[in-house]
């Protein structure tokens, strides 16, 4: 049984694709088999369909959109889903959050991270834990970190450090391992792939696809990445989005996916 993967926004724009097609920060994956199909994050606003149309890409039909976190470059294109589509996602997904910068040991807020975002409108399936969405198809739900790393400030009285603990993960089981679906990798991909491997029982990961957080990482941290992947031998790792031309650098086996490209696995 074949996967499909279609790219329809990812930062960049594919190599001789069509110049309508947009290209933006933010992440939005079509992943369909013979009988699912599943929309991985919706990208910052309504490009995601501006761009399915000029592919011809039918999106009338999903099985369900899958939302990876709360990142407004992930989820910011909800509004634009026809009403009463079925979204998975963690309850926290709709938590105000903030980029900062601490000046004097005081965090001040420098730039509004999420969307205020009508999910009413849906078929909200809020889940902690791993959702079935198909035979093959599952939602991660949460991904316990040891020792999380806070990506700025979650809103409130007291505001609280955002870990983004809303952060999950599609996961296929092909025939010939796991292929697991990343929004951004917040919650780190070596904690991701063994949570992953924990919840199916399947060892074997046969791709690793999407955002991976390290276009800023230190060596120390890409190093003990590349040597993870190369122990877990997997057969196809396609970073893209967050994981940066630095991040790519030091996977040199890693492909860069961009907006209109298409994968077949």
């Amino acid at each position: 049984m074949a996967l499909t993967i279609r790219v329809l926004l990812e930062n960049r724009r594919a190599d001789g694709a069509d110049e309508l097609l947009r290209a933006k920060a933010g992440l939005s994956l079509l992943v369909a088999d013979e009988t699912t199909s599943v929309l991985f994050d919706t990208g910052p606003d309504s490009s995601f369909v501006h761009n399915a149309e000029i592919l011809g890409v039918d999106l009338t039909s999903l099985t369900a959109t899958v939302l990876s976190h709360g990142h407004y470059d992930h989820c910011g294109g909800v509004p634009w889903l026809p009403d009463n589509s079925r979204i998975i996602c963690h309850p926290q997904i709709a938590n105000e959050r903030y980029a900062i910068v601490k000046l004097a040991g005081v965090s001040r807020k420098i730039k509004k991270l999420s969307l205020d975002i009508d999910y009413s409108r849906h078929r909200m399936e809020y889940s902690r834990t791993p959702v079935q969405i198909s035979d093959r198809f599952l939602w991660s739900g949460e991904i316990t970190v040891d020792e999380p790393r806070a990506y700025g400030m979650i809103s409130g009285n007291p505001a609280a450090a955002d870990y983004v603990i809303d952060e999950g993960v599609l996961i296929y089981k092909s025939e010939h391992g796991l292929v697991i679906i990343t929004g951004c990798g917040h919650r780190g991909i070596i904690n991701i792939v063994r949570h992953c491997q924990h919840i199916t029982g399947i060892r074997k990961v046969y791709a690793l696809i999407g955002g991976f957080h390290l276009r800023s990482a230190p060596p120390w941290e890409l190093l003990r990445v590349r040597r993870f992947l190369h122990q877990q031998q997997i057969n196809k790792v396609l970073g893209c989005h967050c994981t940066g031309a630095w991040g790519r650098w030091w996977l040199p086996e890693v492909i860069a996916p961009a907006t209109g490209d298409i994968f077949t696995l």
